[in-house]
Parts: C-alpha cells; sequence; structure tokens
C-alpha cells in the first residue's frame, strides 16, 4: 500500500481556504481598524461586545467545508483496483503423470485415482475459468485445451489410466512445453499445474529457464507417500516382480523437494481436505493479477467520496437560525471543484446497487453491451442475451444458457474463424456431428493454427460412426451365399456355406462396436499415433 493523492493540486484549495478565513477575520476585527487612530489603553475601553476569545461562526463551516472539498476532490487513495468489467479468472494447464508408480494404493483408491479427483474438485472451485488437461509419462500428450466445459473435462478424467501413454518415463518438460503453448493464446498469464510422484532431476534446469524467461508460472502438487504402498495392476491385481514379490511405491520427497528448490517452482502435497486447492487457486490469481499490474496501468481506487459525509454534516449547521454568509463565491468555488473531478461512479455502479435498482441505473448510464458484460459475469446470461447487441456476446450468452440453438443462429451471423469454432461447439451440443465438423474445418481455413478447433474436431470425429463404402456391384445380403473358402492356416482349404441371417448380424454386431469408441479407446489410438512421430528419449538412470 502506498498512500498518495491522484490529483495533487486539487490540495491548494487547502491554503485558497485558510487564506480566505485570514482576510474574513482581518476585515472583522474592529480593533484592527482603529488601533491607528485611537490608543490602545482608551480602545479597549470603548469597544463593546464579546471579549471570551474565539467563537465558531459561518465563515469557519465554509472554510472547513472547503479544506474538506480540496482533499476529496485531490483523490486520497492507497489500495489498487482492476480495470472495471476486467476477468479475474485465470487459465490453467493441469498436466497429470500417468506414470506405473501412480497406481500405487498408499493414497486410497490410488494416486491417480486421488489426482483425478482433486482435478474435478479443482474445476469446479474455479467454475468460469479455463482449465486444459495434459497427460505425460514418456511422452506428453494434449486431452483437453483450456475450456470452460466441466462434463467435457469429466469425461476424459474418467477414462485416464497408466496404460494410455505407450512408452515409459517421466516427460514433464515435454508436458510443460505443451501447455504453456496452449496458455500463450490465453489473453491474461496462466498456470501450470502438475500432479506427480516423482521428477526426472535432469529436466530442472528446463523448468527453471522457464520460470525465468515465462509469463506463466508452474505449480506442484506430490501424491503419494514416504512409506509407500503396492502397485495395482490393470487387472486390479498387485503388481509383482520377477521374484514374485509385491512391487512397492515409494515417494522421494527428498528429490522433489530439491526439484522444486533448483527449478524454483511452489511444491506442496495433497491434502484430505481441500487446502491444497484453495492454495492453488490463491497463488494462480495472484500471478495473474501480479502479471496485469506489471503491464498495465495501475488503477488505484479513491477513497474522497467518504469525505462527503462530514461536508454534509457541515453543511447541515449553515441552517442555524442568525448563520449568514455571502454562499455565492462559495457555491461557485465549491461547483467548480467538484465538477473538475473525474466521473468515476459508472466502475463502481456494479458493486453499489442490487437487483432492479442496479439495473434501472445501469440502463441510464450504459450502453447494451455493457449492461449485457455486468449480467453477463454475475450469470444472468438468460437477460445478458437480451441486452447485447453484439452477436458474438448474445450467442456466448445463448451458449452458457444452454440455448444451442439460439447462440448457433448468433453465431452464424459472423465469418471469423473464432464464430466458426463456436458454431462448431454447438453443433456438438445438438448431436448434428457432421456439421460440427464442416464448421471446425472453416475455423481452421481461417487460422491453421487454431488448436483447439483441431482437438475438437478429433473428439467429434471419434463419435460419427465409420460407414462401410458401399460397392454398387455387391450384391443384396439377402440373396443365397455362395461356396466361400477360407484358408485353414496353410492347410487345403475347404468349401463351407454361410448362413445369410448370421453374416447379418455378425455385420450389425460390428457396426456396434465401430459406433461404441470409448475415450479410453480414443485417446489410447491417439496417444499411439503421437509417440510414434516423436523420437524416443533416453530414459534417465535412477
Amino acid at each position: 500500500m502506498s498512500f498518495h493523492f491522484l490529483r495533487p493540486l486539487w490540495l491548494l484549495v487547502i491554503p485558497a481556504a485558510l487564506g480566505l478565513l485570514w482576510i474574513w477575520h482581518r476585515r472583522g476585527d474592529v480593533r484592527e481598524r482603529w488601533k491607528g487612530i485611537i490608543t490602545p489603553h482608551l480602545l479597549d475601553a470603548l469597544l463593546v461586545g464579546d471579549k471570551s476569545g474565539f467563537r465558531l461562526t459561518p465563515i469557519h463551516l465554509a472554510a472547513a467545508a472547503l479544506i474538506l472539498g480540496g482533499i476529496a476532490t485531490a483523490g486520497p487513495t492507497w489500495e489498487k483496483e482492476p480495470p472495471p468489467f476486467s476477468d479475474d479468472k485465470a487459465p490453467m494447464m493441469v498436466a497429470v503423470d500417468l506414470s506405473k508408480t501412480m497406481d500405487a494404493m498408499d493414497i486410497a483408491p490410488t494416486r491417480l485415482e486421488r489426482a483425478k479427483q482433486k482435478v474435478r474438485d479443482l474445476v469446479k472451485l474455479r467454475a468460469g475459468s479455463r482449465t486444459g488437461l495434459v497427460v505425460y509419462a514418456g511422452t506428453a500428450h494434449l486431452v483437453l485445451p483450456p475450456a470452460e466445459d466441466a462434463a467435457l473435462m469429466e469425461l476424459f478424467l474418467d477414462a485416464l489410466g497408466t496404460s494410455l501413454v505407450p512408452r515409459a518415463g517421466r516427460d514433464a518438460a515435454d508436458a510443460l512445453t505443451i501447455s504453456t503453448g496452449l496458455l500463450d493464446r490465453e489473453p491474461v498469464a496462466g498456470t501450470v499445474l502438475f500432479f506427480t510422484d516423482g521428477v526426472d532431476a535432469s529436466e530442472a534446469t528446463v523448468f527453471k529457464t522457464h520460470h525465468d524467461k515465462s509469463q506463466h508460472q508452474v505449480l506442484m502438487l506430490s501424491v503419494g507417500t514416504a512409506s509407500g504402498g503396492p502397485v495395482r495392476s490393470r487387472d486390479g491385481r498387485i503388481e509383482t516382480d520377477a521374484s514374485g514379490r509385491p512391487m512397492q511405491a515409494r515417494l522421494d520427497k527428498a528429490a522433489l523437494e530439491q526439484f522444486a528448490t533448483t527449478a524454483d517452482i511452489p511444491l506442496a502435497s495433497v491434502t484430505l481436505d481441500d487446502a491444497d486447492l484453495q492454495w492453488v487457486q490463491r497463488r494462480a490469481q495472484r500471478h495473474m493479477q501480479a502479471v496485469q499490474e506489471k503491464d498495465a496501468q495501475l488503477r488505484w481506487k479513491e477513497f474522497g467520496y467518504w469525505l462527503i459525509f462530514p461536508i454534509a454534516l457541515l453543511g447541515a449547521l449553515w441552517f442555524r437560525k442568525g448563520s449568514v454568509v455571502r454562499w455565492v463565491p462559495v457555491l461557485l468555488v465549491s461547483l467548480v471543484a467538484f465538477q473538475a473531478q473525474p466521473l468515476r461512479a459508472e466502475e463502481h455502479r456494479a458493486a453499489q446497487f442490487e437487483a432492479s435498482a442496479e439495473r434501472f441505473v445501469l440502463g441510464l448510464f450504459l450502453t447494451g453491451d455493457q449492461q449485457g458484460r455486468w449480467l453477463f459475469e454475475r450469470g444472468d446470461y438468460v437477460t445478458a442475451a437480451q441486452r447485447f447487441t453484439d452477436p458474438l456476446w448474445r450467442g456466448w450468452s445463448f451458449y452458457r444458457a444452454g440455448d444451442f440453438a439460439s447462440a448457433l443462429e448468433q453465431f452464424a451471423r459472423l465469418q471469423t474463424p473464432e464464430a466458426f469454432f463456436l458454431m462448431g461447439n454447438c453443433y456438438a451440443r445438438l448431436k448434428d456431428y457432421p456439421h460440427a465438423i464442416a464448421a471446425y474445418d472453416n475455423a481452421l481455413k481461417g487460422r491453421t493454427d487454431f488448436s483447439e478447433a483441431s482437438a475438437n474436431r478429433a473428439l467429434v470425429a471419434a463419435l460419427i460412426p465409420k460407414k462401410k463404402k458401399e460397392d454398387p456391384d455387391a450384391e443384396d445380403p439377402d440373396t443365397p451365399p455362395d461356396d466361400v473358402k477360407f484358408d485353414d492356416k496353410g492347410k487345403h482349404g475347404k468349401s463351407k456355406k454361410i448362413d445369410a441371417a448370421m453374416l447379418k448380424k455378425q455385420t450389425a454386431a460390428l457396426w456396434m462396436r465401430n459406433l461404441k469408441i470409448s475415450p479410453a479407446d480414443f485417446l489410447r489410438r491417439k496417444f499411439e499415433i503421437k509417440a510414434q512421430a516423436r523420437p524416443r528419449k533416453a530414459l534417465a538412470k535412477p
């Protein structure tokens, strides 16, 4: 905090008021007017009136009002404030370690399941904020770019398992690179949060370089205990070594602390309550605000308006009987002083009024889009959509209110890559997947580096059933079958007839299997393709 005045020149009103008070007393002092004419010892005898000393008069009240008005107009302040209508939601990328040791059961049910539950709770705590998801082991992979869709995050969290990433290891540096690249597209500084039970010490320099050069901070939550626990296998049993003994995974807390110190990363442990998530959220908000204050012009909250109350109290005393002051000059000076002060009421109006009274006042002073943004920030999306005139914000309001058809109508009025991306989201919500694919393609034509559109297109494409190409020369499936020969492992083929009804049943079953692809299978195939395209990283020696 730093106390200062925003407009210090208005403090000159204070000596002006004191000078006015001195001139007034000088003109009203009978002794001063007659002391050059009548000798002092005779003047005391001739003076008539109260000689008891100081007496409060209207001129004193006028001078006090001017002094208080000058201080108020000067803008006393000691506290910074965010810009009006600014978005305080810090973006975040969550990186979850999918190494085999995350299946250890020292934290019930397993370390990975506890980390997934923590991510769910974090998304709820950060409702309205953009949160993305990255997973890593020997390679790192994007699961979900920063978004506000908690349902989609829940869908892919359920699918996470240590068997998804095809390579063993801990390539946290790759996860950091992917996360930072996505956060660089956000309008404000963000946070990368790691859930892990171990680190590769050789990557400390990479994290230290990131800390020194990037505006995005890194936080780390360790999952596990020093005593460790057995590792659960894919079939729910206990993993064993070559000799048949249960595998134990222990958390090397000293190594994590050394890594955090070297890389300058704040480190904490997961807790049974939400103290760890509150710690993450506080640091994410403070970091974002610190970067904003560093890069943007400082804004200070004025407190001079509190002086209106003592000024009003002084004004009440001026109605006493016998209190007479020539108010015209004083009134003119006061009006000039207060009219010169910039009107900042609109910046605070959203926090001063409530309900219908607030909206009535906002309607008098704010445009339709400003009213809509104020209502949007407070979750009244239906009313916000009625206030907005901008199709993009109006569509966003309908989208957040769950009216995807109306949102699609608004986004369709725009021809930007972002509008096509949002149209794709609306189509996906309406389960019109082919049109969603087309909308995402249009967004990618306008912005080839639109990673969110690429990711959403892949997700929607996985939900569309793959249909077999129709052969114009193919016979009707109800036609009686011909002889079909099967290769019996290199032996002579045998002729066998296949029942037409059985063939149709098997074809339908195959089609249904292709239709109901699980998120876990989708991620596994995606990670395998990505891993094949990347060079293999040498594993660090233990």
